[in-house]
């Protein structure tokens, strides 16, 4: 046990003073903040337990953090289990399955947050591609230096670990505190 919190320290300690990925989180919510603004929206996706912080982080969002304010904009593209299983089943295909709801639900200058552990997860990847290529901004969060995701991304903030379990607890305090800066950037 004493080695998961000595390695989760050490991760958030190296995250902490690396001001070159600090400014890439600023970036990102920069990024957000102004979607927002611009009354676009923010889209999510990811697969497992990265499924989970995508639905965790848009509720932040649409719900509250800290602060009783208006809802913002977001969806978590994991949450719709009638697509989902009608598009495994009818097609037989998973690659597609978040770039089809990008597609249909994405526009011009929304923010997708595209969350990956390895990097290498197909239907990210063609969500990320997707959002490029309808002018939406993508964010990546991932980790294992970045894996086949690295170089899709608008925005990439790759956790430098190749532990999953490490990587999806950086992503929860990155997104965390996107969700923190957003909110705060609308409450005066």
């Amino acid at each position: 046990m004493n080695n998961t919190f000595s390695e989760s320290r050490t991760l958030i300690s190296t995250i902490e003073q690396d001001h070159v990925f600090q400014q890439k989180i600023s970036a990102a919510a920069e990024k957000m903040i102004t979607a927002l603004k611009e009354n676009k929206k923010i889209l999510w996706c990811g697969n497992g337990g990265s499924a989970a912080d995508c639905q965790h982080l848009s509720a932040e969002l649409v719900a509250k953090l800290n602060h009783i304010r208006p809802a913002f904009a977001s969806i978590s593209l994991t949450t719709d289990s009638s697509f989902l299983t009608a598009w495994i089943n009818d097609m037989n295909e998973s690659d597609e399955l978040f770039s089809r709801q990008v597609e249909a639900l994405g526009q011009e200058g929304d923010i997708l947050v595209a969350i990956s552990t390895s990097g290498n997860s197909g239907n990210i990847i063609e969500a990320v591609r997707k959002a490029n290529e309808i002018g939406a901004h993508s964010i990546v969060l991932s980790g294992n230096k970045g894996g086949k995701l690295k170089g899709f991304g608008d925005i990439e903030l790759i956790v430098p670990s190749e532990n999953t379990q490490r990587i999806q607890e950086m992503h929860i305090i990155i997104g965390h505190i996107l969700c923190e800066e957003i909110e705060n950037a609308f409450v005066k």
